[in-house]
């Protein structure tokens, strides 16, 4: 017999039907040595590492809202849900235009265009932080910016320092990467500004960086200028680069004034992450960046050229928004950044004076993004366990939905989206005071105080 002859069982051939005999021996398709024949597909370890505390809160919640009351969401960090807040429609047409051209339909470089690159080079320079286009990578929103810092700046086994209250995406990517988490504590009763000596107290040879938010999501904070420099010198004694988290950065409506963190340092490595989402209330249209700024050096070839590789993974953010960036920069008018800051501004005055006017609610006066965090005085709350049973009820008897702090890391607080329309938020806060008063007992001791 031939050695090379093909043997067909039947007139039809199947996979399993093919022999070969090569050399006078035969073997069967299908029989790969090492392989069990049997199915086991598992989730990797990436994915089983992969938790998001607010969904995992949120869809834990059983509750229902009020069927007799309309449903109010001051949970969605999302400017857009209630249409009052559109964005520009100079950002629209830009839009429109680099639809129409036909010259962005293709590939761009993983990186972004260079012209796109370029635009944000020239918006964000300044003397004290220069910029060229070769320090910025374009990404497909800012939590994918943030992502590929991690993921250039840390390996697996080594840890990174994150805020207490602070956003949880920060986590979840960290986690899924086997990078360790390690909270630093922002402190309520200075505007949340960071307890510097306990993060000092956190460094240690594994540290790979600390992520600083600024302004905060969850707590609506701006640091001061004097404190972020007292920030850069921890980063400079410990010799440990810094993640800026500056989303929020042009989202600033009351003192003190917004302050680029790598303004203020010529000798700390910064990667800044930045985006289209919030300043031009366009979320869902995933354009971010990267500011590398590294005055002494200290990130070298090495840090860029990681960074574009971890780019070229998913080829880059939409063409299309790319193309749209120069005019989206260049022509939306400053009476539509007045107008947002001015709406927010308004929201989180009258938010936090309802709010501070309850008693049993500590709220926090915000100065930045769209949040203001609340703290609940539990022990005037005996019947709830946390703040979570507490946002739950409010749920349910009220039709309002806040996000409880547990999702940031910090218990008996509640997070409120400063966002809505003002007949929204003026409703919200009364239905909170409803629900406070309800449910408000005096502390053992302080009958006097209530008596009042």
């Amino acid at each position: 017999m031939d050695p090379y002859t093909i043997h067909l069982n039947g007139n039809f051939p199947s996979v399993l039907d093919v022999h070969v005999n090569i050399s006078g021996r035969s073997s069967t398709l299908g029989k790969n040595k090492g392989r069990k024949a049997r199915w086991s597909v598992k989730p990797s370890d990436m994915s089983n590492k992969t938790f998001n505390p607010i969904r995992n809160i949120v869809d834990g919640m059983k509750v229902k809202p009020n069927p007799n009351k309309t449903m109010i969401s001051l949970s969605i960090g999302d400017p857009t849900v209630f249409g009052n807040l559109p964005t520009d429609p100079e950002v629209t047409q830009a839009m429109k235009d680099a639809l129409d051209s036909g010259k962005y339909n293709g590939y761009a470089p993983s990186i972004g265009y260079l012209s796109s690159r370029e635009e944000v080079a020239s918006y964000y320079h300044c003397p004290e932080a220069p910029l060229e286009a070769k320090d910025v990578i374009l990404t497909s929103g800012c939590s994918q910016a943030i992502e590929l810092c991690l993921a250039v700046l840390a390996n697996p086994g080594q840890n990174i320092l994150v805020p207490r209250p602070g956003f949880s995406l920060y986590r979840t990517l960290a986690e899924s990467m086997g990078i360790e988490v390690k909270l630093y504590n922002l402190l309520p009763e200075k505007s949340w500004e960071i307890d510097l000596k306990q993060l000092e107290s956190l460094v240690d040879e594994k540290t790979a960086c600390i992520i600083v938010n600024n302004p905060s999501n969850p707590c609506g904070s701006v640091f001061s200028k004097s404190h972020l420099q007292k920030i850069l010198a921890v980063a400079a004694r410990q010799c440990v680069p810094i993640l800026a988290d500056e989303i929020y950065g042009d989202m600033v409506f009351s003192d003190p004034k917004f302050e680029p963190l790598a303004t203020l340092s010529n000798n700390v490595p910064i990667l800044s992450c930045g985006g289209l989402a919030k300043r031009w209330l366009v979320p869902g249209w995933r354009l971010g960046w990267i500011l590398i700024h590294d005055r002494r050096d200290i990130f070298g070839n090495e840090i860029r050229d990681g960074l574009v590789k971890l780019s070229q993974r998913i080829l880059g953010p939409c063409t299309i928004v790319q193309g749209a960036l120069k005019s989206i920069l260049r022509r939306t008018p400053q009476e539509f950044y007045h107008n947002t800051l001015s709406f927010l501004k308004s929201n989180a005055d009258l938010c936090y004076g309802a709010l501070a006017a309850i008693p049993g609610l500590r709220p926090v006066r915000p100065s930045g993004a769209m949040y203001l965090m609340v703290g609940i005085e539990m022990e005037h709350f005996p019947e709830f366990e946390n703040d979570v049973e507490f946002t739950e009820r409010l749920l349910a008897e009220q039709s309002v939905h806040c996000l409880p702090a547990t999702c940031f890391e910090y218990p008996n607080f509640f997070r409120v989206v400063i966002t809505v329309p003002e007949v929204m938020m003026l409703e919200a806060c009364s239905r909170i005071q409803e629900f406070c008063e309800q449910h408000y007992h005096c502390a053992e001791g302080s009958q006097e105080e209530c008596d009042k």
